[in-house]
């Protein structure tokens, strides 16, 4: 049986997205996406969760970064933004009741800031108008009246008891410390001296003492009177005040009330602003400086800090759905906060410096964050959890959980909460939460599981190329042409790793064409070309390849050994993939075996010394199971096996050099040699069949590229599971050079074909030239010259 090398249409699929009859040249004839793309799974879980208003129904997207999810998620929230729930203002205002618990006030949607600037009018005008009604002509006169009827009174009783005293020769005196005193005098002019009232007769001591303390008790019932009278006087004054400001106050009230009166919450908040007004007139009359400084709006208004409305969320009338996204997921972004503020030394708060959070303007809505920033904060996963189990925020109760000392001063009213949450993140922090937290489960029943890659099809490259329209009208980009469309699509498949496939790794495409774009403005050029899309790719793999650099410059000085044509015994060019953390590629590898007497053993002297990972030598135990499966099934083998990778000074992993080491210890066994101008990837399983392998476009190119420093010739080439077909999509320069037939691809289903291609044997079993029979003869002459020496 023939083994064929692969053609040049089987180691790239090309890209057509339209005819040449059809009227397409570029992204502007494509319409813009406006759905998830290639996300079907995904999106279903999308849409099944926002139809869903019970609780518990919360999204967590599953992807790895790079997926484009949040900006697929937000392209399908704002294309089908239909109403989850009602939506209201809210706001924060004074308890008049209880002044430590601001009270939650619910407006309709879009009416929270019209409130508030009603609310700040009717402030404004009672501020002018209520000292207006106090200083006038008829108020004036209302009071002087009252404030003379007492004074006749007063004055009048206290000329009695004057009168009264002044009958007893006792005079009635008011001290410099405002005090009454009753003096006996001498004459109506002069009081009484020590001297003079000792020199009185015992009986007219007697007398003076008796009438001053007769009229002690009377100037006591008098003070008395007059104490009533000023507390009358007061009540009177109040009535009066109350009653002018009764009239300001229900004059500007009654049209507000009237405008709010279907909104019960409104009514009663107007309602009780004005008893609070009446209760606290010198806040209008007698403004402090302290009052008029702490005014919320200016020192110039003077608006008292208790009447005004605390706007904390508001929205436009005519909005459908808040969608919110949180980058920043710390406690007081997302829950809201409480402000304090200082006035000459001393720190205040009240309900007007309530803050919103994240979770306030999405109330309603969508709240999108990243599930690793949410859990890596203190106390803000403990604090979501509450309040979507409770559905309310509370501020106090939250607060509470970050205060040091325990101390708070507002306990504002819960607002009640109606949120859909979407957390995206990776499958093992999704892993982590089912396993060590059992209300994430409850809390979020609905799994988003973006794929990696969807299926390349007519219709999907169609819809790629939409997608790739969107992504150049979001970012104002130069409109990209056809040929460059078609290359992105080639490009994305490359990332997938697979000709059938086309990668959904946004951000890789988007990336790209922004330095297509660059290279195009610098050249510029009207469109974004092919030629732009090729130069941004270069452009990039050599920004991220200084490593790659560096070692294939090991090759061409030498000091990394390997041989690109001639044969060998025991030597076969292997492949591998590195890691640079962004870019990676493919180097070759010397495998090289070698036998000797011994019990049979197939020795790897990277597991020996503690190099090799669990699956490489996995790999190993595999191929030395087929060995002695083909080698040794009646006899143990007379020889034992070493087998290393040459020049390799780090730790290996992967099964994917298995092929590549079982031909080399067939080769060093049966001592054919091995063709150094073939490089091999593929593992095995235990009958000898191939199996895929990953980076097997890396691992081509990286051969490729050190044959190209060693010396080309036409004979090169690479030999891969038959699999492996499927995920090539190779560098342009090297499907040229296979379809200029300089370079050959060769899949093998199984190790004896890959052994044919390396060594040159026969692949028909009966021949003697077949690589077994090969290695059983010279097996059988090591047993026979073992037999002879016994």
């Amino acid at each position: 049986m023939a083994i064929h090398s692969l053609d040049s249409k089987q180691v790239y699929r090309q890209t057509r997205l339209a005819q040449p009859t059809e009227d397409i040249l570029s992204s502007h004839d494509f319409a813009p996406i406006d759905e998830i793309l290639g996300q079907q799974r995904a999106r279903q879980a999308l849409e099944f969760a926002m139809s869903i208003k019970d609780k518990g129904y919360n999204i967590y997207a599953i992807g790895e970064n790079g997926l484009g999810k949040r900006t697929m998620i937000l392209r399908y929230l704002n294309s089908h933004n239909s109403v989850v729930n009602p939506l209201y203002d809210w706001c924060y205002i004074k308890n008049f009741d209880e002044e430590r618990c601001p009270s939650v006030l619910k407006l309709p949607q879009g009416s929270a800031k019209q409130f508030k600037k009603a609310i700040e009018s009717l402030l404004n005008k009672l501020v002018k108008a209520l000292p207006l009604a106090f200083d006038n002509d008829m108020y004036h006169s209302r009071a002087d009246q009252l404030k003379n009827q007492l004074s006749l009174q007063q004055e009048t009783l206290m000329q009695e008891l004057s009168d009264a005293a002044s009958q007893r020769h006792i005079a009635l005196t008011i001290s410099t410390l405002g005090d009454y005193q009753l003096t006996a005098m001498q004459n109506e002019e002069e009081a009484h001296t020590e001297e003079s009232y000792d020199a009185l007769s015992e009986s007219d001591q007697v007398r003076f003492e008796q009438d001053i303390q007769f009229l002690e008790k009377k100037l006591r019932r008098v003070i008395r009177t007059l104490t009533e009278w000023e507390d009358e006087f007061s009540d009177k004054q109040k009535e009066h005040d109350d009653q002018v400001a009764k009239g300001v106050l229900s004059h500007y009230l009654r049209p507000l009330k009237k405008r709010y009166r279907d909104q019960e919450a409104v009514h009663q908040f107007i309602t009780a602003l004005g008893k609070d007004i009446l209760e606290n007139l010198d806040l209008f009359l007698d403004a402090s400086e302290e009052e008029a400084s702490l005014a919320i709006a200016s020192l110039e208004k003077k608006l008292p800090r208790r009447y005004q409305v605390n706007v904390l969320v508001s929205s436009h009338a005519d909005q459908t759905l808040p969608v919110i996204v949180e980058d920043n997921p710390s406690y007081h972004s997302l829950f809201g906060y409480i402000e304090n503020a200082s006035f000459k030394g001393t720190v205040f708060t009240d309900f007007s410096l309530i803050r919103p959070g994240s979770l306030h303007k999405a109330n309603g809505g969508v709240l999108l964050m990243d599930a690793a920033k949410v859990l890596e904060r203190p106390y803000v996963w403990d604090g979501l959890k509450r309040a979507l189990r409770s559905k309310q925020l509370d501020l106090s109760s939250l607060e509470r959980e970050v205060s040091l000392s325990g101390a708070i001063s507002l306990a504002p009213e819960p607002i009640p909460l109606e949120v859909k949450i979407i957390l995206f993140g990776d499958r093992q922090t999704y892993q982590l939460l089912q396993h060590y937290d059992p209300d994430f489960s409850e809390l979020f029943r609905v799994t988003a599981d973006f794929e990696h890659s969807m299926e390349r099809t007519e219709n999907s490259e169609s819809q790629y190329a939409k997608f790739i329209a969107s992504i150049v009208q979001e970012n104002q980009m130069l409109p990209c042409s056809l040929n460059a469309m078609e290359r992105v699509v080639e490009f994305s498949s490359r990332r997938a790793g697979h000709q059938d496939k086309i990668s959904l790794y946004s951000v890789e495409a988007a990336n790209l064409l922004r330095e297509a774009n660059y290279f195009a403005q610098s050249a510029a050029a009207e469109m974004i070309e092919s030629e732009h899309i090729a130069q941004a790719i270069s452009a990039r793999d050599h920004r991220v390849s200084r490593m790659q650099s560096h070692i294939m410059e090991s090759f061409k000085d030498g000091t990394t050994l390997i041989q690109v044509s001639g044969t060998k015994v025991g030597q076969v060019n292997a492949l591998s993939v590195l890691s640079s953390g962004d870019h990676e590629f493919g180097v070759p590898n010397r495998i090289t075996a070698t036998t000797a007497c011994g019990k049979g053993e197939i020795l790897d002297i990277e597991n020996k010394v503690k190099l090799s990972g669990s699956i490489h030598s996995k790999g190993v135990y595999i191929l030395s199971a087929y060995l002695n499966t083909m080698l040794a099934k009646e006899q143990r083998l007379p020889i034992n096996c070493h087998m290393t990778f040459e020049q390799s000074y780090g730790g290996i992993d992967g099964d994917s050099a298995s092929m590549a080491e079982c031909c080399a210890i067939l080769s060093a066994i049966s001592e054919r040699p091995i063709f150094q101008h073939l490089a091999i990837t593929g593992s095995m399983d235990q009958f000898g069949e191939s199996q895929p392998i990953g980076g097997v476009n890396e691992k081509i190119e990286g051969f490729f590229d050190v044959c190209q420093l060693k010396g080309r010739n036409e004979q090169q080439g690479v030999i891969i599971p038959h699999t492996n077909i499927a995920n090539l999509m190779l560098r342009q320069d090297i499907v040229d050079e296979i379809a200029a037939g300089r370079f050959h691809i060769w899949s093998v289903s199984n190790v004896m074909e890959a052994m044919s291609l390396l060594s040159g044997t026969s692949l028909d079993a009966n021949d003697e030239l077949h690589i077994l029979a090969l290695a059983q003869a010279k097996l059988s002459s090591v047993r026979a010259f073992q037999a002879s020496h016994k």
